[in-house]
């Protein structure tokens, strides 16, 4: 009981901590440097307890700890690269603006602790920083009123922080099977400008895991979440602060790891987030996404252990061509202007990149303490789209490309 109070604490202090931009969508790509090192896998092969946590409950007693009980604490400095572009019609003929995000690097947070109850029965707690986005254009004269004659007087500022509390039990059922279930509650921050709007959302997760010796197969469904943000922004242009719900996305995935030898580990995952289904992000009309990632680790020595990664998952954003800047699109019952709408969607918010390249490594300080270091880039991606109108079209256009740095101790006690 003074373990879990412990963790509870810890997991408390980070709880008011945020991020920007993601990776997946506006998920991150796994949660501490050794998953991250890996591409994000974990689903069938945890190689520690953040891992278990954020991927799949039943894995809680997959975990190199064995029967110990283990804390770990780590952080990510993630560090976008935003670059936005809009391009006008004049008299004198089309005139681009370019300008680059601020805002540069966040510090995203992450703890966990598992712990044996007996030999059948594992659990775990766990915080972290889970999902975010947004962009910073204040003083650059670009707004979201949705009026392209105005000269876009005014800021555009969007941020979006998602951070998930877990609690979680898993239960080995046979010598080579196992089930988990997980209660989450996330922490949900939005801010287009007007200042910040939260709420609070409730989901689960449940979880498999076969391990069959030199191969184990693990599958993991996490619900969706939901957060009101109650007047957020003048969505219609009416004068009054409107609320807008985002949804978390329903997220199915399954992984197989095999250890050709004692001292190598590859695993690859694959998992469905059906943004398309989840209320906010239908609405600004994003694609739902298959993520696909491999990762490797080498234990190179008894004290050092080596990893790398791939993960790639298409963009979800679409590009709305031949749209008309004129015109009106209803969100969440409110007519907001089509030009604030694509501005929100492709400068706002361009959640974008797809191609992700990962390392990491771990060393064994003490026989019961280990740290780790994570490396992420995700290669640049654009996002452009053309109004109707010919000559006198609007085009919008975002580029992004991001860099993570993790680390993480670890104690098994």
């Amino acid at each position: 009981m003074r373990k879990l109070v412990v963790a509870a604490v810890i997991c408390s202090m980070v709880g008011g901590a945020g991020m920007a931009l993601a990776t997946n969508g506006d998920n991150l790509m796994g949660i501490g440097p050794v998953s991250r090192g890996m591409g994000g896998v974990g689903i069938a092969a945890p190689q520690d307890s953040l891992t278990a946590i954020f991927n799949n409950p039943a894995a809680l007693g997959a975990c190199p700890c064995g029967e110990k009980s283990e804390s770990i604490f780590g952080a990510t400095i993630f560090d976008p690269t935003v670059t936005g572009r809009i391009t006008m019609p004049t008299p004198m003929g089309p005139v681009t603006t370019e300008n680059t995000s601020g805002g540069q690097a966040y510090i995203i947070p992450a703890v966990g602790v598992t712990m044996a109850i007996n030999e059948m029965w594992r659990m775990g707690v766990g915080a972290y920083g889970v999902s975010g986005l947004g962009t910073d254009y204040r003083d650059k004269g670009w707004d979201l009123d949705g009026d392209p004659s105005n000269g876009y007087e005014g800021d555009l500022y969007t941020r979006l922080e998602i951070m998930k509390f877990a609690g979680m039990v898993s239960c080995q059922v046979a010598e080579s099977l196992s089930l988990g279930a997980a209660l989450h509650g996330s922490y949900n921050n939005l801010d287009l400008e007007q200042g910040g709007s939260h709420d609070y959302g409730v989901g689960g997760q449940i979880g498999v895991l076969l391990n069959l010796g030199t191969v184990a197969i693990g599958a993991s469904y996490t619900t969706p979440q939901k957060a009101t943000h109650q007047k957020v922004f003048d969505l219609d242009g009416d004068g009054t602060q409107d609320d807008l719900s985002l949804e978390a996305p329903a997220s199915y995935g399954v992984g197989v790891a095999v250890t050709p030898t004692e001292k190598t580990l590859i695993e690859v995952d694959a998992t469905y987030l059906d943004w398309a289904a989840a209320e906010g992000y239908e609405d600004f009309d994003w694609d739902s996404q298959w993520v696909f990632a491999i990762g490797a680790q080498l234990q190179a020595t008894d004290k050092v252990a080596v990893r790398c990664g791939f993960n790639y998952g298409e963009n979800p954003v679409k590009e709305h061509n031949g749209w008309n800047p004129s015109a009106t699109k209803s969100v969440q019952g409110k007519d907001v202007p089509m030009f604030g709408y694509e501005m929100l969607r492709i400068i706002g918010f361009p959640a974008i990149v797809e191609s992700h390249a990962t390392v990491g490594v771990s060393y064994q300080v003490a026989e019961d303490m280990s740290l780790h270091l994570g490396y992420m880039h995700a290669f640049e991606n654009t996002v452009s789209e053309t109004s109707a109108g010919g000559p006198m079209a609007i085009t919008l256009e975002s580029d992004l490309e991001e860099d993570s740095y993790s680390f993480s101790m670890a104690w098994a006690f």
